[in-house]
């Protein structure tokens, strides 16, 4: 098993090193752990501040067995699961983190990376690591977005080209609104079941992607957290957060699995979610408006490196 420097790390630590200190002024910090026999972690929240409207870091390491609906749902994605005695020994680790900012020019910003293993009947073990970041914005800003994808793709560069086309596209489908037909966002890397060429060097590649999670975000937020805005805008925000709540809560993986995990702390698992959302019934934004400009690049992804 890879080394779990995270681990060790606490997660208002953690927070400071996603979050600097100048964003989070005037903030209540809510340090929340999380104990148990299989493990446990701790979540970190972030609210009411004055640039981030609700921020919060999660760090697990738990291990146990899976229940049937989780199991069921990995075999669904193509894993031969054996049992013994229709039990399956698990352990996983992750760190995760969602930010909400108030000023509805800076985006929502997402990333979780994580490793998980399965001991089989025969004694025989199944790893691999997942993650990805993606950013979410009320309002496109072109030089944004290329600067979040290409700093995503100048750390999965680092170890083999191919990654970043593979990845940014897995992201683009993963995070999709069937019911809406729209993504949740303008994308980033998204990533799943990576288990080869070696453990070591999967590894790697997850810690470059971790470590570029300032980079391409934190420099978007300064440039914008003071930017004035308008009540409609800060309405057409909490439209688009109502949308990030219907993808967490209909379609995400981890979501669904955190749900499906008995003992699975619920606070944890939905700290994904706005403080602050609305539902309009039959809103539609007037054409070439920067409302449904946003939404084209929602329907239809763009690539925004080359």
């Amino acid at each position: 098993m890879p080394r779990h420097e995270e681990q060790n790390a606490g997660p208002a630590e953690m927070l400071k090193t996603f979050v600097p200190v100048t964003l989070t002024k005037d903030v209540i910090l809510n340090r929340d752990p999380e104990l148990r026999s299989s493990g446990g972690g701790i979540s970190c929240v972030l609210q009411d501040g004055e640039v981030f409207e609700k921020a919060g870091v999660n760090v697990s390491v738990v291990s146990g067995f899976l229940s049937e609906e989780a199991a069921r749902q990995m075999r669904s994605r193509g894993k031969s699961l054996k049992a013994k005695d229709g039990k399956l020994p698990f352990c996983a680790m992750g760190v995760s983190s969602v930010i909400h900012p108030k000023n509805p020019h800076v985006p929502t910003m997402h990333f979780n990376y994580r490793y998980f293993e399965i001991e089989e009947a025969d004694g025989t073990k199944q790893w691999w690591f997942g993650g990805g970041t993606d950013l979410t914005p009320t309002y496109l800003n072109e030089e944004d977005a290329i600067h979040f994808h290409k700093t995503l793709k100048e750390a999965c560069d680092k170890h083999d080209l191919k990654l970043y086309p593979k990845y940014k596209k897995w992201c683009d489908d993963y995070f999709y609104i069937k019911h809406r037909g729209e993504r949740r966002g303008i994308g980033g890397i998204f990533f799943d079941d990576v288990d080869s060429p070696s453990k070591e060097e999967v590894f790697q590649f997850v810690k470059s992607c971790a470590k570029a999670v300032v980079p391409c975000y934190i420099p978007i937020v300064k440039k914008h957290c003071h930017d004035s805005f308008t009540p409609e805008e800060k309405l057409w925000q909490q439209l688009r957060r109502g949308r990030y709540v219907e993808f967490n809560l209909v379609y995400d993986r981890g979501t669904k699995f955190g749900l499906l995990t008995p003992g699975s702390r619920i606070e944890s698992i939905l700290m994904s979610l706005p403080l602050t959302a609305r539902w309009e019934y039959m809103h539609n934004p007037p054409e070439s408006s920067k409302e449904a400009e946003i939404l084209e690049v929602l329907r239809n992804p763009k690539d925004w490196v080359h």
